[in-house]
């Protein structure tokens, strides 16, 4: 019973893998930390419209091999949190782009959530962004 299940799960992932042009496209390493842009589809009425949530992942459950896969997103909008669960293998997730990579020692980031101003900063990893510039401008020489 619980092989069928598995097997069923692998098949939707894959199938979705498929879809969206492969897993390694799709879903970028991200952590517990990291800054990430996630476009979410939003339909209202009859027109669908793509809406990005940019915010801190402050939690992910199971890992991405998983078709259960979720991670939850936190962000401030006017002085106010706003925390999103989102599930990895969504059709109504359209992309996800990590625009920081935090540094942090913890696997769930909930003290966060009383925290506000300075006192929420999460410590940047630096090195990020120069591997990401020097992986563009090799792009660039290539071509």
């Amino acid at each position: 019973m619980v092989n069928l299940i598995q097997e069923f799960e692998k098949e939707q992932a894959n199938k979705i893998n498929e879809a969206r042009g492969g897993l390694d496209k799709f879903v970028p390493d991200f952590k517990v930390g990291d800054s990430v842009k996630v476009k979410y589809k939003i339909t209202e009425g009859t027109t669908t419209r793509i809406q990005v949530f940019v915010g801190i992942v402050i939690a992910r459950s199971k890992s991405f091999d998983n078709y259960n896969a979720t991670f939850t997103v936190r962000k401030m909008s006017s002085g106010i949190g706003v925390e999103r669960k989102f599930a990895l293998y969504s059709p109504l997730v359209s992309g996800i782009e990590v625009v920081k990579q935090g540094v942090v020692r913890r696997a769930k980031l909930y003290y966060l959530r009383n925290l506000t101003g300075k006192a929420s900063r999460i410590k940047e990893k630096l090195d990020f962004l120069v591997e990401s510039d020097t992986a563009a401008a090799a792009e660039t020489a290539t071509n």
